[in-house]
């Protein structure tokens, strides 16, 4: 089956060479194309995609904004375009839920990796500023309420473990490797860890594992 995607960018030119670098794959479709975050909402709402790719910076509902009613609803996993130079929009992604965050120098066959890394449940920020990145958001979020350091102790030790993967920044496959185990029992780590600390995104868990310091 086709990874279904809705993209959203304001530049016309940018929104057609995503979509057809997109097309070009042959496990990829594009369903619907928006110009700013509010149309991108009113899409994903009707065509339910698997992926929603979206640029910062758009009229009317940036994609941060749109990001966070995207995931809210449950509507498909959300990711951000961004040229990482501005730290505020990169952090408000994270808070809204973001699965990833795609550079927008990234080649063809990046962008349609990252939309399948994003499709199969991963998250993906670039390779090059994945720790930076999380140790950066780390540094300026608040600490984690007394609450959810309570719900982290209640994880049992190998969810603790997967968290504590999740910090570095490793993908679900890096996790089955380093902990032995299958990848599919990694994606059902991974989600009770979501579930039972109330977090939206592997993402947000890797930043609250670094704000505890947590190592396996």
């Amino acid at each position: 089956m086709s990874i279904r995607v809705v993209i959203a960018d304001d530049q016309d030119a940018v929104r057609t060479g995503l979509a057809m670098i997109l097309n070009g794959a042959p496990d990829v479709e594009v369903v619907g194309q928006a110009s700013d975050g509010a149309d991108a909402l009113t899409l994903c709402r009707d065509l339910r995609p698997d992926v929603a790719v979206l640029d910062v910076r758009m009229p009317r509902m940036d994609g941060i904004s749109a990001t966070r009613e995207i995931v809210a609803e449950g509507l498909a996993d959300v990711l951000v375009l961004t040229t990482f130079d501005v730290d505020e929009y990169v952090f408000g992604a994270l808070r809204a839920g973001a699965a990833g965050f795609l550079l927008k120098d990234t080649d063809a066959d990046g962008l349609v990796d990252a939309v399948r890394t994003v499709a199969r449940g991963d998250g993906i920020i670039a390779p090059a500023v994945t720790r930076r990145l999380i140790a950066a958001f780390a540094a300026t979020a608040p600490s984690a309420s007394a609450a959810l350091r309570t719900a982290v102790e209640g994880l049992t030790p190998r969810e603790r473990d997967v968290l504590a993967c999740l910090g570095q920044g490793l993908s679900n496959l890096e996790i089955a490797e380093r902990l032995d185990m299958a990848e599919s029992t990694t994606k059902t780590h991974v989600s009770r860890i979501l579930m039972k600390l109330g977090l939206r995104s592997r993402v947000q868990a890797a930043i609250l594992a670094q704000d505890l310091n947590l190592s396996i």
